[in-house]
């Protein structure tokens, strides 16, 4: 039987593993192409076997997001290959290191890379593919996260600079029936989430949710999937969060 997204083409940057990968299984279960994009290769191949197992197609591509050049020239091979994009997921990020700590003593090339991986990057992306968006009256979703509504890291600042681009390309892409959503994950069972967090936090953190169970990167992508079907089609201009209903904000420190 057809999935929902047969014949549909769906471009997931940050692909390469963890929500990303998620994200291009759970489209691929429901028949879509997938355009899969990384800054490291390692672990695409591993992506496109999965999404083609569980029953879609699939390319790939390295971009470095935090790289204009990048962005454009792969933003030019995608427009070559398909006409029309039905949806665009901004997946990819930073989140270790430095960026989840206090935000003071970065210095100015830090905090350049960190906006231009996790704010710009995504927007230029959005807006150099804006021909095939528009042509399918396609979507955009943008990964933001809880850290971003009471930021206290330069991971959620980024984050809650990327809710306000949220809402400024909803508006500006309405122009072509494009819409735009972000989409807030809480603290969800990924390798990248788990090696951030320590154990103790991890714990408090948890059980601070009003559903008790851990939220897995599946959650995330199925929210992905609805807002990108027939049914999630009336959703616009919206940062969503999916956190369990998780009482603490901003908890990256």
């Amino acid at each position: 039987m057809a999935g929902k997204f047969s014949g549909k083409t769906v471009l997931v940057t940050g692909s390469a593993g963890g929500l990303g990968r998620a994200y291009a299984e759970a489209f691929a279960r429901e028949g879509a192409h997938l355009v899969l994009a990384d800054l490291k290769l390692d672990g695409l191949d591993e992506s496109k076997a999965l999404v083609e197992r569980a029953g879609g197609s699939a390319s790939v591509h390295r971009v470095d997001l935090g790289v204009e050049e990048d962005i454009l020239a792969f933003a030019a091979v995608v427009l070559a290959l398909h006409d029309s994009l039905d949806v665009l997921i901004n997946n990819a990020g930073m989140h270790a290191g430095e960026i989840q700590r206090g935000f003071f003593g970065l210095g100015m090339a830090k905090w350049q890379q960190f906006f231009a991986v996790n704010t710009l990057g995504p927007v230029l992306l959005a807006e150099a593919l804006r021909p095939a968006l528009a042509k399918a009256k396609g979507l955009i979703i943008n990964k933001s996260s809880m850290a971003s509504y009471t930021p206290a890291t330069a991971y959620g600042i980024t984050k809650a600079a990327l809710n306000v681009f949220t809402n400024a390309m909803a508006m500006q892409f309405g122009a072509d029936e494009i819409r735009c959503v972000g989409i807030a994950p809480g603290l969800m069972q990924t390798e990248a989430a788990r090696g951030g967090v320590a154990d103790d936090t991890w714990e408090r953190l948890k059980g601070m949710q009003s559903v008790r169970r851990q939220g897995t990167a599946e959650d995330i992508a199925n929210l992905g999937v609805f807002l990108a079907s027939d049914e999630g089609s009336f959703v616009n201009n919206q940062t969503i969060l999916c956190d369990g209903g998780n009482q603490m904000r901003g908890f990256r420190f």
